[in-house]
């Protein structure tokens, strides 16, 4: 149950400007849970949800990842606000939840696009026809995030893996850090941020479709402490030390790997790299707000329950939304409804998150040491685990 109705935190009569194309917002009195922080629960035509809003020139606050520990795992986005701290949370980017199309093949749980945490890369984004979730927007790809970056602000950015893969006789380019679906031809690195999850998925699908086969020509070589210490034909699984590295090739990238030995030296270097400042924190996303616009091509048909995320023009200001509702029953917002809606609540740029059964918004309410869920779950009332999420923290104040 939502906890500010719990409070008898009413809706009001309060109107938010939609835009020209876009209902008014009902919006209900806004519960304070640290200064800086707010939720509030809304109500549109065809939806209700939940707005939290974030003032980021607070010095005690500060927006980063929820996630497993791991980047091959899930955890329920309730768990993850309790066990990380957080003040309140929601669930993040689409992930690799199912394999039906790869028998045999286990899903990796991990997301499409790439993860950062305190200026460190956990993972990069997989290629744009190997993503799972919704069409996107022209013009945007796996590699678009939203994040914090070093300057404390708000920003919609995109962040491309460049690395290289150096041996005793050649240089390789990387192509893949920590996820699930490596580029025809390349070589990709799992480092112990990845888990224990089988590696095998890496090399199913193609540049072209994410449900064809995986490919028979493979191979996988297990580095410690910068020397070849065994060499694969089949990618592997099991927990991956930190002074290990393990590189997974396809095609022409399993051809390069297969010419190293046992004892032979190689060395990885990699960084995630955008334009302007670097990210603090970072998630997979995907635009569909661009200076107080919907974009064009984003999506006007289909509704669902979602989850988003939108920033104020100066980056200051961070708006988080979670819909209530049946993932099932056709209820919610189409995508362009939702860029709407952010733009309404004073976002100039936002994104869709995963939705569906994994939205979730999840808060620690003032005075209380519990963690409750915020919104209205789908039909079965189950909490889903989910890949990473978006969570506030806030120091003692």
């Amino acid at each position: 149950m939502n906890p500010t109705r719990i409070l008898a935190v009413a809706l009001t009569a309060t109107l938010v400007a939609m835009g020209a194309a876009a209902p008014a917002a009902a919006q209900g009195d806004a519960l304070r849970l640290a200064p800086g922080v707010t939720l509030s629960s809304f109500s549109v035509p065809g939806a209700t949800g939940e707005l939290i809003t974030v003032d980021l020139t607070q010095p005690h606050l500060r927006v980063d990842l929820l996630h497993p520990g791991v980047v091959g795992a899930r955890e329920r986005i309730s768990s993850m606000v309790d066990r990380q701290g957080a003040v309140i949370g929601v669930n993040g980017d689409f992930f690799n939840i199912t394999e039906s199309q790869h028998p045999g093949v286990p899903p990796t749980n991990s997301s499409n696009g790439p993860e950062v945490t305190e200026f460190r890369a956990l993972k990069a984004a997989v290629p744009n026809s190997q993503r799972f979730g919704p069409a996107m927007a022209p013009g945007t790809s796996t590699r678009d995030v939203i994040g914090i970056d070093a300057s404390g602000r708000a920003r919609i950015g995109t962040l491309t893996l460049v690395g290289t893969v150096t041996t005793r006789d050649d240089h390789y380019p990387l192509a893949g850090l920590n996820q699930y679906a490596l580029p025809q031809n390349s070589i990709g690195l799992f480092t112990s941020d990845w888990g224990e999850v089988s590696r095998q998925r890496a090399v199913c699908g193609s540049d072209t479709r994410r449900a064809d086969p995986c490919t028979s020509d493979a191979a996988e070589v297990l580095v410690r402490h910068g020397r070849v210490v065994a060499v694969s034909d089949t990618p592997g699984a099991g927990a991956i030390a930190r002074d290990e590295l393990v590189l997974v090739g396809r095609e022409a990238g399993a051809a390069d790997l297969r010419k190293l030995t046992v004892g032979d030296p190689v060395s990885v270097h990699y960084r995630l790299t955008g334009e302007g400042i670097p990210f603090r924190f970072a998630v997979g996303a995907a635009p569909i707000l661009r200076d107080g616009a919907v974009m064009p091509g984003v999506d006007a048909k289909t509704a669902a329950t979602r989850t988003a995320a939108g920033i104020s023009a100066d980056g200051r200001r961070l708006y988080l939304v979670t819909l209530d509702g049946d993932a099932e029953s056709g209820a919610g917002l189409t995508l362009a409804q939702l860029a709407e809606l952010l733009a309404g609540f004073g976002a100039a740029d936002g994104v869709n998150l995963d939705g569906g059964g994994s939205t979730t918004c999840a808060v620690r309410l003032p005075g209380s040491v519990d963690v409750t869920l915020c919104n209205h779950l789908p039909s079965g009332g189950a909490e889903r685990p989910v890949a990473n999420g978006i969570g506030v923290f806030v120091r003692h104040w």
